[in-house]
């Protein structure tokens, strides 16, 4: 998902932000959820540190076992990994929700606060920024935040399900819901091997559906219910000067410069509308009529989002921002002469590019990796797999390699469904209006492979504000989602 800064965001109201709680804020965001969630993101969660998730994980034991929950630790020395359930008699329905409790690597020097595992509040500014304000357990303005490491990505969410229990049994609601809870301790690097542990306790898992509690809302802050996600493939694409690094001034007009050789190249691969130029790219995509509905009635606001991003217009590759992630996507994420660090005056022997593929249901990584080489050759390169010989650099002028790499695959589950009208009505039964409805996230969840394994549908239940700072400094959790996402966990366990 990525580790690169976020714009710092602008105030709610720069973005549509329409509060769903009115002045119920008090009744869903209690002291006890403020004060819990601190507890929790004090405990750092670096997703590369395997002992570092030991306390993660202890915390997580007697928090679900308080509310009755029978809980398994099915970790290994290099994967921190946890099971809850929750029976009921004669249930309803039997739900899997899927969390994560570890957290992207974080440097402190780049935080406005002492440590990033250490809670602070802070307030929305006239300028458009956030100001520190004293801490207190007791927070009733919705655009308050909470930064700290995992704030919203994703402790937040996992004590927003405890708290909904604590709120239903408070009340005496009956929860009609077989409650079974996977806590993921490797999401932050890609879940790698999950789908083999989990091949191995699959019945334990057996339910109805998945609900993935993770991600961000949509930008107003209203429910919102997203019925898939995009996948993700890479590849490296690297153009060849000389054999070595030469000087530039005994070399400047004589050695070719690779890194001119890739700038054409990526010029290539879009026009100025953003739409990607690789032939077939977009080919295999159809927006049935039931996404179309869907997206037509998500509530985006192009003049908000241009004001988000500082940009006078928006690329083109969907006429609205819901309907552009239905389509794959090329992103260019880096960018490096490798052999040196900081500014050398010299000639590259090469240059490199980094690249990113979002890939929808329609599009196989491996097909969108192959129109990419071929679109590089039609640009008169020669196209290696491996590092050019000596023979090849001295026969070919414009050499590339191309070296793809396959990720996570997309998933979707319609929305016509069981649960797919499941969720529509109990969200809608809750606040009198449907939710907001995406077909696919455009971001990925690493842990499709899983999803595929268990064979029931998975929904996305994104409960978190969309300008969060995730992976970045300065994550932050919006309270007023904190309390929304307590609201309609209940919503969906009554």
């Amino acid at each position: 998902m990525g580790t690169h800064r976020l714009l710092i965001p602008l105030i709610a109201s720069l973005l549509g932000a329409q509060p769903v709680l009115g002045n119920e804020m008090d009744r869903y965001l209690t002291p006890a959820f403020v004060a819990e969630l601190a507890e929790f993101l004090r405990l750092p969660n670096d997703a590369r540190d395997r002992a570092a998730l030991a306390p993660n994980l202890a915390w997580l034991e007697a928090a679900f076992t308080r509310r009755g929950f029978r809980v398994q630790d099915l970790s290994d020395p290099d994967y921190a990994l946890m099971f809850a359930e929750r029976p009921v008699p004669a249930p309803a329905r039997t739900v899997l929700f899927y969390f994560h409790f570890d957290g992207q690597p974080v440097d402190p020097a780049q935080w406005r606060q002492s440590s990033p595992y250490e809670p602070v509040l802070k307030v929305p500014t006239a300028e458009g920024g956030f100001a520190t304000v004293p801490w207190t357990t007791h927070v009733s303005d919705p655009d308050t935040r909470l930064y700290a490491r995992s704030a919203s990505d994703d402790k937040g969410p996992i004590v927003m399900l405890l708290h909904a229990l604590d709120q239903l049994a408070e009340r005496g609601s009956v929860v009609a819901t077989h409650i079974k809870v996977i806590l993921d301790g490797k999401e932050e690097r890609g879940s790698p091997g999950l789908a083999l542990k989990i091949a191995r306790v699959r019945e334990l898992l057996a339910a109805d559906f998945l609900l993935v509690v993770d991600g961000p809302a949509h930008f107003t802050n209203q429910p919102t219910l997203m019925f898939g996600c995009r996948g993700m493939a890479r590849l490296t694409l690297t153009t060849y000067g000389p054999a070595a690094p030469q000087h530039s001034g005994h070399f400047g007009n004589v050695a070719p410069n690779p890194v001119f050789a890739l700038a054409d190249l990526l010029a290539s691969m879009k026009d100025d509308r953003g739409r990607v130029q690789v032939e077939g790219f977009y080919d295999r995509v159809v927006i049935s009529p039931e996404e179309r509905a869907m997206i037509d009635a998500a509530p985006d606001d192009p003049a908000a989002l241009r004001q988000r991003l500082q940009v006078p217009a928006l690329e083109a590759v969907g006429s609205s921002y819901q309907e552009a992630l239905q389509y794959p996507s090329l992103n260019v994420r880096r960018l490096r002469s490798p052999l040196f660090e900081g500014t050398r005056t010299i000639v590259p022997d090469r240059a490199e590019a980094e690249i990113d593929i979002r890939l929808v249901p329609e599009t196989g990584g491996q097909e969108l990796i192959q129109r990419i080489a071929a679109h590089v050759r039609d640009q008169g390169f020669y196209v290696v797999e491996r590092e050019p010989t000596r023979e090849e650099r001295l026969q070919h002028a414009r050499i590339a390699t191309v070296a793809g790499r396959l990720g996570v695959p997309p998933f979707q589950t319609p929305r016509d469904s069981e649960i797919g009208r499941f969720l529509v009505a109990a969200l809608q039964d809750e606040y009198g209006e449907p939710p907001i409805q995406i077909p696919l996230m455009g971001g990925t969840v690493p842990i499709t492979p899983f999803i595929k394994l268990l064979g029931f549908p998975a929904v996305i239940v994104p409960l978190v504000n969309s300008d969060n700072n995730q992976h970045s400094p300065n994550e932050n959790l919006r309270l007023g989602n904190a309390a929304t996402g307590i609201r309609t966990l209940k919503a969906l366990l009554r």
